[in-house]
């Protein structure tokens, strides 16, 4: 398939874009790499001619963001118990968003910002109220625990660049200073090297085995609260 070539000005005019067309070329850019002069560059136009469409650089993220999300659908099995749903949630969410780059640090900001992620927020609400969760207990387990994913996929994709990129020379140079230190050198030979994946697995089964104790089906959110001292 070919691409479709840019919108170039003609006699002295700006040619004529749309909606579609900010998408398509946001989404070939990718959120990492995200301006409204990028856009505009590709598609032949000035970035006033984005603005528009779109409310600035916001405006912009939340067009591609909720683009990316359309594709990110969360496989419930009906089998699954309260935890095995919530970790499998939180695996598929952590998958889905290391193949999408920028989209934790889009999912880091305000949330739901558009039709996709409302979707996304609903459809977990009811599979926890499948479950025997109030909608106010749904949302505050299914919340927290994407949080939870989200930010440790954030961190990994942070960290990326140290195990598989150009910067692993500076990994080394942390591994020599954790070999230095006594204490820190024999708890970390004590340690069994963990990738990433089950790195992830491990602490999201540790969080909801605890979230799932303090906030059980049917238990009232105020009451939950009000233990965990929030209220």
């Amino acid at each position: 398939m070919t691409a479709n070539p840019p919108r170039r000005k003609t006699g002295g005019r700006q040619a004529q874009i749309t909606i579609a067309d900010i998408e398509r070329e946001g989404l070939r850019l990718g959120l990492t790499n995200l301006t409204v002069n990028g856009v505009a560059t590709a598609l032949g136009v000035t970035p006033t001619a984005l603005y528009r469409h779109v409310d600035g650089k916001p405006g912009l993220e939340a067009l591609v963001g909720e683009a990316v999300l359309r594709e990110l659908h969360i496989v419930d099995d009906p089998d699954e118990d309260v935890e095995a749903h919530l970790l499998s949630f939180a695996r598929q969410l952590h998958t889905f968003v290391l193949e999408h780059p920028g989209l934790a640090a889009y999912l880091q900001g305000l949330f739901p910002r558009g039709e996709a992620g409302v979707r996304l927020q609903r459809e977990a609400v009811e599979a926890l109220s499948r479950r025997g969760y109030s909608a106010a207990g749904a949302v505050l387990m299914s919340g927290t625990v994407a949080s939870l994913a989200i930010n440790l996929t954030a961190a990994e994709e942070r960290h990326r660049p140290y195990f598989e990129g150009p910067h692993q020379r500076e990994l080394e140079k942390v591994y020599a200073l954790l070999a230095a230190d006594e204490v820190l050198s024999a708890a970390h030979q004590e340690l069994p090297m963990i990738t990433s994946e089950p790195y992830f697995r491990m602490v999201m089964t540790g969080c909801i085995r605890g979230l799932v104790a303090a906030a059980p089906p049917n238990r009232p959110v105020i009451e939950v609260l009000t233990d965990l001292g929030l209220e």
